[in-house]
């Protein structure tokens, strides 16, 4: 309730300290604020002092009163509001290509290589809210899954529904992944332009050649970070169908063409990074999104309501009560 109640001023409310000592001139002065009889006895005065007698103090609490009123006014209480409203200034588009091929169905990664992906991916989606993003995904050919756009709730569906199937050509088309991730990036207008493409083989299909796909990202001024998915040896990753639908599982050497990523990701100004288990996975996003921030200009609007009226009123009244009382009820006891 009083987070946004401040004091503009509030060095006066050092002068509070009068209070105390205006206290205690009142306390050491008070017998001599009526006249003085000095008699040699007072027995035949005695009485019971009136009830408006007793009730004198009154005046000088509201003189005390309307001092803390003045001087918590002159500090100036203010309600602030402010509200808030922020633009991304370098706005990046992303495009996430990711390997869909039956390898990456190996068992190296909990649960497996893609569901980690597409554990991590979502992560790393959900932390850009600034930027526009895109789906491809590729096996022996490629597909764009999501256009780039601006709703991550769109894309984080189709994240989700990405799994293997039999609708692509078996293998890996590197070479088409990233090429079919230039062209949904090519026309963009954004002040940076991002590839992120994550494989666990090599280029063994498709019918583009992957450097060729990199010279047409560096044409387009397009920079791709490059991810080889799969531990060092070998992995428990699928070598047959069996009559029911399910994956034969058999130990399988992990081979990815770390050179040929490694050119790709130098060719356009990126970077490449190996993940041999989902700690790692995590972490290759995690350096990314360190190094591709979207600057934000946040703009704050504020909203001053001063309160100090209210307190000099108050104190106003208080202090021409104080004064009709002091010339009226208590005008023969003052």
């Amino acid at each position: 309730m009083f987070e946004s109640f401040i004091f503009e001023d509030p060095q006066y409310f050092w002068l509070l300290l009068l209070l105390p000592l205006a206290l205690g001139w009142y306390l050491w002065k008070r017998h001599r604020q009526t006249a003085e009889l000095r008699i040699s006895s007072i027995k035949g005065f005695e009485a019971n002092p009136g009830f408006l007698g007793k009730l004198r103090p009154v005046l000088f609490i509201l003189r005390l009163i309307v001092l803390a009123l003045v001087i918590t006014a002159l500090a100036r209480p203010r309600t602030v509001d402010v509200s808030t409203r922020s633009s991304s200034t370098f706005g990046i588009d992303i495009v996430m290509a990711i390997d869909v091929s039956a390898s990456m169905l190996a068992r190296d990664l909990d649960p497996n290589r893609l569901e980690a992906t597409k554990e991590v991916a979502a992560e790393f989606i959900k932390g850009r809210p600034g930027d526009r993003i895109g789906l491809v995904v590729y096996a022996g050919e490629s597909f764009t899954k999501t256009p780039i756009t601006s709703d991550k709730s769109i894309v984080l569906n189709s994240l989700e529904d990405i799994e293997y199937n039999n609708v692509l050509e078996n293998g890996t088309a590197i070479g088409m992944g990233l090429a079919t991730s230039v062209n949904r990036l090519k026309d963009s207008k954004a002040e940076s332009k991002v590839i992120i493409l994550l494989t666990d083989g090599m280029n063994n299909a498709g019918f583009i050649d992957p450097k060729i796909a990199s010279e047409l990202a560096v044409e387009f001024g397009i920079k791709t970070y490059t991810i080889g998915v799969g531990s060092n040896g070998t992995a428990l990753s699928p070598v047959a169908i069996l009559p029911n639908g399910s994956f034969q599982y058999g130990r399988v050497p992990v081979e990815i063409d770390e050179e040929l990523l490694q050119e790709i990701a130098n060719v356009t100004g990126g970077k490449y990074f190996r993940a041999t288990n989902n700690r790692s996975l995590e972490e290759i996003y995690e350096e990314i999104d360190t190094l591709e921030k979207t600057e934000i200009e946040e703009f704050k609007f504020y909203n001053y309501q001063e309160k100090y009226r209210p307190l000099i009123l108050l104190a106003g009244f208080l202090l021409l009560f104080e004064i009709l009382l002091r010339f009226t009820l208590f005008r023969s006891f003052v």
